[in-house]
This record gives C-alpha cells, structure tokens and sequence, in this order.
C-alpha cells in the first residue's frame, strides 16, 4: 500500500513559521522527485516547490522564495517543506506530492498525493 500521511499545519499569525511533513510507506521515497504544492479557496492548485530525484534541480514558485524551504530525508522517508514569514496570501490546503516533473517548473503531473494540510495565516 503506497500512502503519504502529512502533519503540521494549522494556524499560525503573520510572520509565523510552520513545518509541513509528510511520511512516505510503502515505497522508497528516494527514488522520485518530490513536490509541495497548495489550492487555496476558489482557486486551482498551484505549484509550490519541488526536488528532482537526483537533486540536481530544486524549483521554487516566485511567491515563495526566500521564504520556505523543501527538503527530505531519504533514512526516515519523509518529506518537509519549512516556511516562513508567513502571510495571509499563503493561506491554503497543502498537498505533497511524489513522482513528477520537477526540471523547468514545479509541473502538475505528479503521480501519488498525500491528503490535504490545511494552513491558515490571520492575526
């Protein structure tokens, strides 16, 4: 059974910071690119972030860089995405993501989604 099973998201104020995890079972999560990406209400999900499987490409959206960071680590299987300066633009249901194109752009084409994170940024 291949599953991705996220954690830590929630409420946070401007400013803020939140960690997102996802733990991958069922595969080795090292074999793949990964990506992070996010829906907010009304709007189609969008790219956020994404790593090549042999890390040679990292990608990040405009929105977001300087601000969060992707990374993963291949002994526990799990996949993060750190993000600061939170703002209330980055208020959202962020997905992770495995298995897809990550050499010009953070593509949409992934193959395997974890459940939804739903981050909130308000004061």
């Amino acid at each position: 059974q291949l599953q991705l099973v996220p954690s830590g998201g929630g409420l946070v104020q401007p400013g803020g910071s939140l960690r997102l995890s996802c733990v991958a079972s069922g595969f080795n999560l090292g074999s793949y690119a990964v990506g992070w990406f996010r829906q907010a209400p009304g709007k189609e999900r969008e790219g956020v972030s994404c790593v090549s499987r042999s890390f040679f490409t990292t990608r990040y959206a405009e929105f977001v860089k300087g601000r969060f960071t992707i990374s993963r680590d291949n002994v526990k299987n799990a996949m993060y995405l750190q993000m600061n300066s939170l703002t209330p633009e980055d208020t959202a249901v962020y997905y992770c993501a495995v298995d897809g194109p990550c050499d010009d752009e953070v593509g949409p084409e992934f193959r395997s989604w974890g459940q939804g994170i739903q981050v909130t940024v308000s004061s």
